[in-house]
């Protein structure tokens, strides 16, 4: 029983007289084409339950809200400030921290929270014995390249993300590729040019592809998750 919603306070602190290790789920709340507006936050809590579950590490609850202002203009998308979103992470740390938590693993699921990766190492100076491994889990080493293996055109919203957890039922996805978009371009747009460049959000690729394929990327993940949990913490 790893989940933090599956465990009452009593269960926690006798974990902690044995262990220190906690995962911590990143995600986001937006767009993300004709998958679900969660797919950030679906993707890293389940490889987190995944990958913690045989070590019987805990795994708090995902945090599902991000740094997402480009995709203000597609309904759904909710986005934190930088200084409000590294507070929230501050606060995060910081209680688990005191309660005897030393060894942090954050599974992020938006590339848009990576000032969380700059501000972990600050954190961790201010906070002697800590140790935090942050994992961007879809462009680790070994997910990414299984996801280069099967098909070189992947980004956000496309085949890389759709997985049977993440479809909606009753959608149907185009049987189409999409030209990779021009990402220096993505980046000058404001909320409303980027919808009106990029349309249904996909960023470039097919919008599917076969369950045996995406569970093989899926296999990867988990196993390279779980080696970071089960793996050396020293600096």
């Amino acid at each position: 029983m790893t989940p933090i919603a599956q465990m009452n306070w009593m269960q926690v602190e006798e974990y902690l007289q044995r262990d220190d290790r906690l995962v911590l789920p990143l995600g986001s709340t937006e767009q993300h084409g004709y998958l679900s507006l969660a797919v950030d936050n679906i993707l890293p809590e389940r490889l987190a339950h995944e990958a913690a579950g045989p070590l019987g590490v805990p795994v708090l609850p995902v945090l599902p809200y991000g740094i997402t202002p480009y995709f203000r203009g597609y309904p759904g998308s909710v986005t934190l400030r930088v200084q409000t979103y590294l507070s929230v992470v501050r606060d995060i740390l910081d209680a688990v921290y005191e309660q005897g938590f030393r060894r942090i693993l954050i599974v992020n699921g938006h590339g848009g929270n990576s000032p969380a990766l700059g501000f972990t190492g600050e954190w961790m100076a201010d906070h002697p014995g800590s140790r935090v491994k942050f994992h961007n889990w879809w462009n680790a080493p070994q997910v990414w390249a299984q996801v280069q293996a099967t098909d070189t055109n992947a980004s956000h919203a496309s085949w890389m993300e759709n997985f049977p957890w993440t479809r909606l039922e009753g959608v149907t996805l185009p049987d189409e590729e999409k030209a990779p978009l021009d990402l220096d371009r993505l980046r000058l747009l404001g909320p409303q040019e980027l919808r009106g460049y990029l349309q249904e959000g996909n960023y470039g690729g097919r919008f599917q592809r076969p369950d045996d394929e995406m569970q093989r990327i899926w296999d990867v993940a988990v196993k390279e998750t779980r080696a970071l949990l089960d793996g050396s913490w020293a600096q």
